[in-house]
């Protein structure tokens, strides 16, 4: 016995680019005042290894200041990335931050006679 359920079409996929841009503004507006959080825990354990402020209230892998800045660094790019992405810009990422090299772009006079 084959049994076949139908089900209806649904709303066709759009494929259209831009779809997620009030979430990437609404998750971009919540990441950037966190960043704070992890900036101000960075600068509490340097204090304390400097002797300035009390013990810190963490032990273990998170009990290190290169951590905590490294993390409030990365909420603070995508954070920047994510407005730029919901507001319609794309990121120009500087030269120096360029990891890998990418192939440059051929002008469009040259690539007309292709």
């Amino acid at each position: 016995m084959n049994v076949r359920i139908r089900f209806d079409p649904g709303r066709p996929l759009r494929r259209s680019p831009g779809k997620n841009r009030q979430s990437a503004l609404a998750m971009g507006a919540l990441l950037g005042p966190a960043s704070l959080m992890p900036y101000s825990l960075g600068l509490w354990r340097l204090a304390s290894d400097l002797g300035i402020s009390g013990e810190f209230g963490l032990y273990g892998v998170f009990s290190h200041w290169q951590l905590w800045i490294g993390l409030g660094i990365t909420m603070n790019v995508a954070a920047v990335t994510l407005n730029r992405y919901g507001r319609g810009g794309q990121l120009e990422v500087p030269k120096v931050l360029m990891v890998f090299p990418t192939r440059a772009e051929t002008p469009p006079q040259e690539r007309k006679g292709a």
